[in-house]
């Protein structure tokens, strides 16, 4: 078969070679073209050549480089010559992928390459129109030797003040042809000149082996053992985070996102700092476990109730999976040049996100057992990575993934862990359950107000005991510290002050402390004495004293307070607002309905609106080999198809001669005879663009102004609308 194209050369291929181009370019069969020749159009395009060469390593694309600075056709022979011998394997590989297509006389580059790569590769400048002399180089006068050095390696541009009088060593360059005037301001360096003061190479370091990772040695045991341990805090930092904000939902930015002063209000919660807690935010948005309901409020959704009753195992899966291939960035938050960047805003994609993200993981599971050093470890990914898209940012975003995937147990001391191994292996994970620390049911109380969980807890003991008291310190025991905010919260969810006492006394392995209970009792005198309710609100307390104390407190002075009887107060304040207030002063109120009944009981704040987890710009995902299969078979019989039709066309056209033509009655008259004979007509039909070409066709009936007819050419039964029928005739 004669290859004159890429066409050409994609019909010659076997399907293993298909197989191996979709693998590595599985755009090309998203969704999977009609025929070959639609297959060569999409994989000349410039988004999908762009993908290809991203994919490639430093040393592909030298050679990529040095066959588009050659004139084409050009044979395996030159490259080497320009390169290394190792240039072959990569030419295979590049002529594998589509980058590199043989024809009949050499090899060839697909239309647009050379616009994607870039107009100078290499930093060579275009080819001679002339024929040079390059022999006279070594005669070059030391101005001209002086020019040629520095524009040797590129960028192959120069300035001159005045091209008519540009200076001895510049004229005689221009005398020589060894460099070609652009305007009246700018000269180029031909590539046959540079490459000849090169040394015959196009570059002047070719990367032919991949650097080698150097690093800490980890031991195994320990890298598990620290791994086992992130994982277990970034589900109890979600978990945290989460029942933080139902307790205290946080106000949405209007723009989208979460606010700064709510970002550093949670990450003081946590203990955390503010990247850690951006990036705990958003792995909760990615698995969809928090919302923002229509009053603009950051609250958890009720899949975060099913999360919970999740085992870890799948609770951590369900974050990490979202993070390996989303396209947004935690990193960005916080940073100095992205003020405006927010947790949860709409400006953290970054298109190479999930590639990078990808191959930083690649490259830890390549080098097990090793914590890399960071300069060793960017010299390989820019090795590994050459020209990726959105490249400023490549070494940070493999940084902030080395972060991320510490925190989130996939490595463990710098180093890829089993667990990480497993997930990107896409193994059960059945050895988290098994290996995170057994839960304790009990605490220890102490004379100062804390309690020391030593263990983790069990889930309806930790959800009993956040809501008592707040977390001091974390670690592999939890300190509990309990105050009056928190023994209020308790009352305001339910609980009474007996009910409290006889939870820690039964969940406690020491004696409660005298001040604790002594703590718990006053509160919950004091609890409710004061009652809150909508009007805009009422406060209202059986205490009259209380209530001139409040009417007296400047710190109240906001609430702009009217007493309308002895034990009532008014204002224009929401009762949640007013509430608030009173808290901030030092006192305790509880909310009160309609008829008077004090407000306390299990709060499950949730967000009424549906999650809306963000979009990914993600990469296509390599198909299965089944998919890739099917993406052959359709591509094969669409070719059989489109060959079938283009050669009944013109055997038509050949048998046929002119076009039929024939009065409307003469029409209608063979039309209706040859219906009823069932008998293979010969049809001039109009396009919408007036064009008017042949069709063969068996007439089947006449419907509503068209004739309903089996087309030869796609063997399937269309419409033909009779007035476009320019005329008729039997074959």
């Amino acid at each position: 078969m004669e290859m004159r194209s890429f066409s050409d050369y994609l019909r010659s291929v076997d399907d293993a070679a298909f197989l191996n181009l979709f693998n590595a370019r599985p755009d090309l069969i998203t969704p999977v073209p009609s025929d070959i020749a639609s297959l060569a159009v999409r994989a000349c395009s410039a988004p999908s050549l762009a993908r290809a060469i991203d994919s490639l390593n430093q040393w592909q694309f030298q050679v990529l480089e040095a066959a588009a600075s050659i004139n084409e056709p050009f044979t395996e022979k030159e490259v080497v010559a320009l390169t290394e011998k190792e240039a072959k394997a990569a030419l295979s590989h590049l002529v594998m992928i589509g980058l590199i297509y043989p024809s009949d006389d050499g090899m060839r580059l697909p239309t647009q390459l050379r616009e994607v790569i870039g107009a100078e590769p290499a930093g060579l400048g275009p080819a001679s129109m002339a024929k040079l002399k390059l022999s006279e180089l070594k005669d070059a006068p030391a101005d001209a030797q002086k020019v040629l050095e520095r524009l040797m390696w590129g960028p192959p541009r120069g300035s001159v003040g005045d091209i008519k009088n540009p200076g001895p060593g510049v004229a005689w360059l221009l005398e020589k042809k060894f460099l070609v005037p652009l305007d009246q301001r700018t000269v180029i360096l031909t590539r046959e000149v540079a490459i000849q003061l090169r040394g015959g190479k196009i570059h002047k370091e070719r990367f032919v082996n991949q650097p080698k990772l150097s690093g800490n040695k980890r031991d195994e045991r320990q890298v598990n053992l620290a791994a086992i341990a992130n994982v277990s805090t970034v589900l109890r930092w979600v978990e945290e985070l989460l029942n933080f904000w139902a307790d205290e939902p946080a106000d949405a930015l209007r723009a989208g996102g979460l606010g700064v002063r709510d970002l550093k209000v949670v990450s003081a919660h946590l203990g955390v700092d503010e990247s850690c807690t951006a990036f705990i935010a958003e792995l909760a948005y990615l698995a969809s476990l928090v919302s923002i309901d229509g009053d603009e409020r950051i609250l958890p959704s009720s899949k975060f109730d099913i999360w919970l009753m999740q085992s870890p195992a799948d609770r951590w899966q369900m974050l990490a999976s979202q993070w390996l291939i989303t396209s947004r960035v935690s990193g960005l938050v916080g940073r100095v040049d992205a003020k405006n960047v927010a947790a949860l805003g709409p400006e953290l994609d970054r298109v190479n996100a999930a590639r990078v993200r990808a191959l930083t993981l690649d490259l830890l599971r390549e080098n097990p057992g090793i914590a890399p050093e960071w300069n060793s470890f960017k010299e390989l990914l820019l090795w590994r990575a050459p020209v990726r898209r959105n490249s400023s940012l490549q070494e940070e975003l493999a940084e902030w993934t080395l972060r991320e995937a510490e925190w989130l147990g996939i490595t463990g001391q710098g180093a890829i862990s089993k667990f990480g191994l497993e997930f990107l292996n896409g193994d059960d994970l059945n050895s988290i359950n098994e290996d995170l620390p057994k839960t304790v049911d009990h605490i220890l109380i102490q004379s100062d107000n804390t309690a020391i969980a030593p263990g983790p807890l069990e889930h309806e003991i930790s959800q009993a005991l956040a809501m008592m008291a707040e977390i001091e310190s974390r670690g592999g025991a939890t300190v509990y510290r309990f105050t009056e905010a928190t023994i209020r919260r308790a009352l305001d969810h339910g609980k009474t002050g007996d009910e409290i006492k006889t939870f820690l006394a039964k969940r406690s392995k020491t004696p409660m402390p005298q001040p604790l209970e002594y703590l718990i009792a006053d509160v919950a005198k004091k609890h409710g004495k004061l009652r809150v309710g909508n009007t805009s609100s009422f406060i209202r307390c059986e205490d009259t004293a209380l209530i001139s104390q409040i009417m007296n407190d400047k710190k109240l002075e906001l609430l702009s307070l009217r007493r309308i009887a002895p034990e009532v107060v008014i204002c224009d304040m929401d009762a949640t607002d007013a509430m608030r207030v009173l808290r901030e002063a030092g006192y305790l109120p509880a909310g009160e309905s309609a008829n008077g009944m004090i407000l306390t009981g299990p709060k499950s704040n949730r967000s009424v609106a549906k999650p809306r987890p963000p979009r990914i710009i993600g990469e296509i995902e390599t198909p299965t080999p089944e998919v890739i299969s099917a993406a052959i078979r359709v591509l094969r019989t669409g070719e059989k198809s489109t060959h079938r039709q283009s050669k009944l066309r013109q055997v038509a056209s050949e048998a046929l001669g002119q076009l039929p033509r024939t009065t409307a009655n003469e029409t209608m008259e063979i039309l209706n005879q040859f219906i009823i004979d069932e008998k293979t007509l010969s049809i001039g039909y109009a396009d919408n663009n007036g064009g008017v070409t042949h069709r063969i066709i068996d007439p089947i009936r006449i419907s509503a102004g068209a004739l309903i007819a089996r087309d030869h050419a796609t063997g399937e039964v269309q419409s033909f609308r009779i007035p476009r029928i320019t005329g008729v005739a039997p074959l």
